[in-house]
């Protein structure tokens, strides 16, 4: 079977069961971070690597300053997902020997000006040379309080959900320049109990389906009251993709002081509350569609 008939999920269904794992692994691969034992009592480790490709998460026009930030942003934002505090960077730079000094310079401007934002100090890498589409990975490690961590599937039936920010359009520019969650992640699970959570790289066509599967429930929609970006259709906030915000789930009771509090701590980014999870065996919403590798 090709990877075009597969698909993104069921081919890491088909890879991560059979990885090795050893007691120190709290969380491993298929959540937005890995989580390991850390060397103390109250922090565990936090660990992602990410990527972006030429052709697929930026053109050959695209600033190259700002394929740099989103390089270094995309892990921060998995960070974010787990309220994880980002710490030590490595840049992989695999890049065809036509491209220029300056260009490779000014993908390490971008790079660079993400890190100070984020008090994460780049540590290394490798570079390397190639034939096809230029490529950046990095990977970050961190930190999360062991009382603060959050992943995808702790969410409860009759939770409620929220996203940050607006949704769709995307392409129009704001893939390059998204800004990670970090400091809502941390206020979020400083002062409430979130129950599950993670950032909306693919649309919130695929990620929400995702986190109802890892916590074992369904869920329900007001697609109305989705938050749009200027001039973007319902389908396109569903389904664009690269929005970069935060979707959580919390119970009814946290919800009730949550969008008050919110607005006096970020006031100019907004918080929607956009439907809730319900049971498993309740009907879901099943035409929705995000961004799908191979396909």
């Amino acid at each position: 079977m090709k990877l075009a008939a597969l698909g993104e999920d069921r081919l890491l269904a088909q890879l991560l069961p059979n990885l090795p794992s050893n007691g120190s692994v709290v969380l491993g691969a298929g959540d937005d971070c890995a989580v390991v034992e850390a060397p103390g009592k109250s922090k565990l480790q936090l660990l992602k690597t990410d990527c972006v490709v030429e052709g697929i998460h930026f053109t050959a026009k695209s600033p190259p300053a700002f394929v740099g930030w989103k390089a270094m942003a995309r892990p921060m934002s998995d960070f974010a997902a787990m309220s994880g505090v980002p710490q030590f960077a490595l840049v992989t730079m695999i890049v065809p020997a036509h491209k220029t000094l300056d260009w490779v310079k000014q993908v390490y401007r971008g790079l660079e000006k993400a890190a100070r934002v984020f008090d994460v100090t780049i540590v290394g890498g490798e570079t390397s040379n190639i034939k096809g589409p230029a490529v950046i990975s990095v990977s970050v490690t961190g930190f999360v309080e062991k009382h603060r961590w959050v992943g995808q599937s702790g969410g409860k039936a009759k939770d409620e959900l929220f996203v940050t920010g607006r949704l769709g359009g995307s392409l129009r520019g704001r893939h390059l320049k998204f800004t990670p969650r970090i400091e809502e992640s941390r206020w979020l699970t400083k002062h409430f109990s979130i129950h599950a959570m993670m950032d909306l790289s693919d649309g919130l066509g695929a990620d929400l389906p995702r986190l109802a599967r890892a916590s074992h429930v369904g869920f329900e929609v007001d697609e109305v009251a989705l938050p749009l970006n200027r001039g973007c259709t319902t389908e396109q906030a569903i389904s664009d993709g690269e929005d970069y915000e935060l979707l959580f789930a919390i119970s009814p009771a946290n919800a009730r002081a949550l969008p008050t509090r919110w607005r006096k701590q970020f006031s100019k980014v907004p918080l929607t509350r956009i439907g809730r999870l319900i049971p498993k065996s309740k009907i879901q919403n099943l035409k929705w569609r995000g961004y799908a590798h191979f396909q």
